[in-house]
């Protein structure tokens, strides 16, 4: 299974439209070799590199951008600019509480920012508003494949 961007190369910079310092939306994303036994994928964006500060204070690990569940596996490619309301799949509580995307904020210099891409033999019984920690809990034994992008960015001074 493979995930890539039109917009940018795997470890290149996320272009600016992307990210807090442009319009903040969610960039195209293409899909391929998913398996065939495949019943849902599930894309998660997030911030490996959070300062130790940030993990403390929200007691996680990584910040997480985006969540995006039950997407179709016959699906080729997240359009540019997807919105809350989708017809892709079902959107995710990111780490500012938000369903939807959230692009890159780094508060300290430059950060790598992973597109992580699941496929599983089932979909995920849960609507939109779900959180990381829930769906990756009912993801567990059930992930036949898995992909990573990953972009960087720093923040305009």
């Amino acid at each position: 299974m493979k995930i890539s961007s039109p917009a940018f190369e795997h470890g290149e910079k996320i272009p600016e439209q992307y990210t807090c310092d442009g319009v903040n939306m969610s960039p195209p994303l293409d899909i391929s070799e998913v398996p065939l036994e495949a019943k849902s994928l599930i894309l998660i964006m997030y911030d490996p590199d959070i300062p130790p500060i940030v993990k403390e204070r929200f007691g996680i690990k990584e910040w997480t951008h985006w969540i995006l569940f039950n997407i179709d596996p016959s699906t080729i490619q997240i359009p540019e600019g997807l919105s809350t309301h989708t017809h892709l799949g079902n959107q995710g509580i990111n780490t500012n509480g938000k369903a939807g995307y959230g692009g890159p904020n780094p508060p300290d210099g430059q950060h790598r920012y992973a597109f992580r891409l699941y496929a599983l033999d089932k979909t995920i019984p849960m609507n939109n508003g779900a959180t990381r920690e829930g769906i990756e809990k009912l993801m567990k034994g059930s992930i036949i494949a898995q992909a990573e992008f990953m972009g960087t960015y720093d923040k305009k001074k």
